[in-house]
């Protein structure tokens, strides 16, 4: 008699039926269930809000900010700065070379006192004039006394006389020369038309006729930010000149042009930081001896900023916002199936309609492998009530089939006359099998 041979384990067996029902599982289809619900007013809200989606991603996502395209910020940039005009005051005529000079900030203290031993020798205050004495000498003017230091004499008193060169100032001309570079899109342009005319010695600024003649009057810069010429000029500002090159490179170059705004950078309104002045010195000799004449003057101050952003298609972030754009619209189907199941009269039913309510049997602990094949399709379970007893045998049939949850009127919007496919789906004791 031939031996019987070995069979393999259960757990064996388990495993394999297991694998053989997850690869079936992976080549299956799954399509959702479609409900259609003639009701007007959830129509509406659910295509008002497709059309709010569509209209922001249209309008404002494409158009607007031009999301179909690869953009770069913060342009690599160089300004050079020329300044001519001539004026004169009461004494003298003033040129380039006398009222453009490098900023310094220099403060004198006061260095009162009333002997000698308030002034130690050699004593080097930051804020003041020079290395002290020692001695407590009578100060230039009045009775008060001061510290005697070596540095140049007088020092600043504040007393000499103010000379205003705001008559002329404001037909002073700047240059305002600037360059631009997108590395990213090898794109570079500056703000001077190239002709070999002579334009530039005699054009001036204009946003419409001369945007690229980048002479501006110092009046027209002044007006433009907003502030009066003579009073800027008495306490002296700071005027920013910001240039913004906004490039839209699907377009030709000739499209990418800069764009000029003017506005005053200092706190007018703050007493202790508004303004803007600086002291220099001239220096020449007096029968052999070195002199200097020290002058605090009032001016103001041009900075230029340069900003921009330049973009062009790509089709990377065209595909994604069209992606975000195709899943948003969802969000209408997701209003209206809250709108459908908590707000309406017959909530209930049609929860019914939307979800299909399916008896699942117990298994006990060990037998999961089973129990996972049977989800999977692969074995048909026993039918059996919702409410089976626990301690009824599974291999049993039941003598009912598994109820529909389904409420005994129609629905509001569903025709009385058409039968309900759903019902005798879950009626039918196959119905777990199929699905």
């Amino acid at each position: 008699m031939a031996a019987a041979e070995p069979k393999p384990p259960a757990g064996a067996a388990a495993a394999g039926r297991l694998a053989r029902g997850c690869w079936s599982a992976f080549w299956d289809y799954e399509t959702p269930k479609v409900i259609v619900v003639k009701n007007r007013r959830l129509g509406v809200v659910y295509r008002a809000v497709q059309l709010l989606i569509l209209l922001y991603f249209v309008w404002y996502v494409f158009i607007v900010q031009k999301s179909y395209q690869d953009s770069e910020t913060g342009p690599e940039s160089s300004v050079i700065t020329k300044v001519k005009g001539i004026t004169f005051s009461e004494r003298k005529v003033w040129d380039v070379e006398e009222y453009v000079k490098p900023p310094e900030s220099v403060r004198v203290s006061n260095a009162s006192c009333d002997t000698d031993e308030d002034c130690v020798a050699e004593q080097l205050d930051m804020l003041g004039s020079g290395l002290r004495t020692g001695r407590c000498v009578p100060y230039y003017q009045g009775s008060a006394k001061t510290c005697e230091v070596w540095g140049w004499c007088p020092v600043e008193d504040g007393a000499s006389v103010s000379q205003f060169l705001g008559k002329m100032a404001p037909n002073f001309t700047i240059l305002i020369k600037n360059s631009i570079h997108y590395p990213k899109f090898q794109f570079s342009k500056g703000n001077i038309e190239h002709r070999k005319d002579g334009y530039l010695k005699r054009c001036t600024f204009d946003e419409v006729s001369d945007p690229y003649c980048p002479i501006f009057k110092l009046g027209f810069i002044v007006e433009q930010a907003g502030e009066n010429f003579t009073e800027l000029a008495h306490t002296g500002g700071v005027i920013g000149v910001i240039i913004n090159w906004d490039c839209d490179l699907d377009l030709s170059a000739s499209k990418c042009n800069p764009k000029y705004s003017f506005r005053r950078l200092d706190p007018k309104h703050v007493p202790a930081s508004s303004g803007y002045n600086f002291r220099f010195a001239k220096y020449y000799k007096v029968n052999g001896s070195a002199t200097r004449t020290l002058i605090k003057a009032y001016g103001i101050r041009i900075d230029v900023i340069v900003h921009g952003q330049a973009g062009k298609f790509s089709l990377i972030p065209t595909i994604i916002n069209l992606a975000t754009a195709l899943t948003s619209i969802g969000v209408g189907s997701f209003l209206c199936d809250w709108i459908l199941l908590t707000f309406m009269n017959k909530n209930k039913v049609y929860s019914h309609k939307k979800f299909d309510k399916v008896c699942t049997p117990r298994r006990s602990s060990g037998s999961w492998p089973v129990t996972l094949a049977l989800v999977l399709g692969q074995a048909p379970p026993p039918p059996r009530p919702c409410s089976a007893d626990p301690g009824q045998s599974l291999a049993t049939p039941p003598p009912w089939p598994c109820p529909a949850s389904a409420p005994s009127e129609q629905m509001a919007d569903t025709p009385a006359s058409e039968p309900s496919r759903q019902d005798s789906t879950l009626t039918d004791p196959r119905g777990l099998a199929q699905l």
